[in-house]
């Protein structure tokens, strides 16, 4: 059974700004129905590939092609079917949350009905006739994600939609985004530099570094490289008198910290023995643990700053 095809598709991206190239061939495939997580560290290159998507910036070298056509060509069309937050969004202070939202839904001759339709899905009916310097960071980024819905988009471009939040803000947008997916069948790319929040969140995951496409599939995917193998962490009281005592089995362990050993994990029973050796050799033993590297570990690997051939 063929797969759907990508709605977000990109050739061969390049850009630059003067003499300072930005992104170098960059190939993104977000497939239907997914929230793709687009991550790298500052400056990697996520912002410029967003407004590219979006036509804000030209595309000198390379092609954007969202549900199968070609942006350049079909721009007007295209992007009256996609939603978008980029960084944050521009209101009227002075007006209520729906009255800005009736602002733009006038200027783009959209139904009456669609104002409190989306102030329903994003959970801001009750507070829609309070002026909007009364809101809250985490209540505005939410209006501006209801702007980006009038419409009725079927994709939706986010660029670091919880930046700045707190935690129950964050909370709040990481349930919309899993309604907008789950129930209304959007498409959301996401950009972000936060490994942990797209963990939670995402269903497919690009990573971008020093503006190249160094990993993209699956957020299950990501999840099974290990850059780094599992070790047994080992807390006692004095790590040097553990090696010296047990020279066999910890003389090749690395010393972590004055009471903390670490050594490559090649089974539980090696845990049990190393623990049984302690023990009879008269050494207190605090913690003893199988640790595998992070998802943020395994990030931080795949775009740890490399000088370019």
């Amino acid at each position: 059974m063929s797969q759907p095809s990508p709605l977000i598709t990109t050739h061969d991206l390049s850009f630059c700004f003067g003499q300072r190239q930005v992104l170098h061939n960059v190939n993104l495939a977000v497939p239907p129905a997914s929230i793709y997580g687009f991550l790298g560290p500052n400056g990697a290159g996520k912002s410029t590939t967003m407004r590219l998507l979006l036509g804000l910036l030209p595309a000198p070298t390379g092609a954007v092609r969202l549900f199968g056509h070609d942006l350049a060509q079909h721009r007007l069309a295209l992007l009256g079917r996609v939603g978008a937050l980029i960084e944050m969004p521009s209101l009227y202070d002075h007006l209520s949350g729906h009255d800005n939202l009736e602002v733009t839904r006038r200027l783009r001759g959209l139904p009456a009905a669609r104002t409190p339709e989306v102030l329903a899905i994003v959970q801001l009916s009750t507070d829609a006739h309070r002026p909007v310097r009364e809101y809250s960071l985490g209540m505005r980024q939410r209006l501006g994600l209801a702007l980006a819905l009038l419409p009725e988009p079927k994709l939706l471009l986010l660029d670091e939609p919880t930046n700045g939040l707190d935690p129950s803000g964050i909370m709040e947008m990481r349930e919309l985004l899993r309604h907008l997916r789950q129930d209304l069948g959007k498409t959301i790319l996401i950009s972000s530099h936060l490994i942990s929040e797209v963990e939670r969140l995402a269903t497919h995951v690009g990573v971008i570094r020093q503006g190249e496409l160094v990993f993209q599939g699956p957020l299950a995917e990501l999840q099974r490289l290990e850059h780094r193998p599992a070790q047994v962490v080992i807390e006692t009281d004095d790590a040097a008198t553990c090696r010296n005592l047990l020279p066999l089995d910890l003389g090749a362990a690395t010393v972590l910290a004055p009471g903390t050993l670490a050594l490559p994990y090649q089974s539980p029973e090696q845990m049990a023995y190393l623990a049984q050796q302690l023990v009879s050799a008269g050494q207190p033993l605090y913690s003893l643990r199988r640790e595998q590297a992070s998802l943020e570990q395994t990030f931080l690997d795949i775009t740890e700053t490399t000088q370019r051939a």
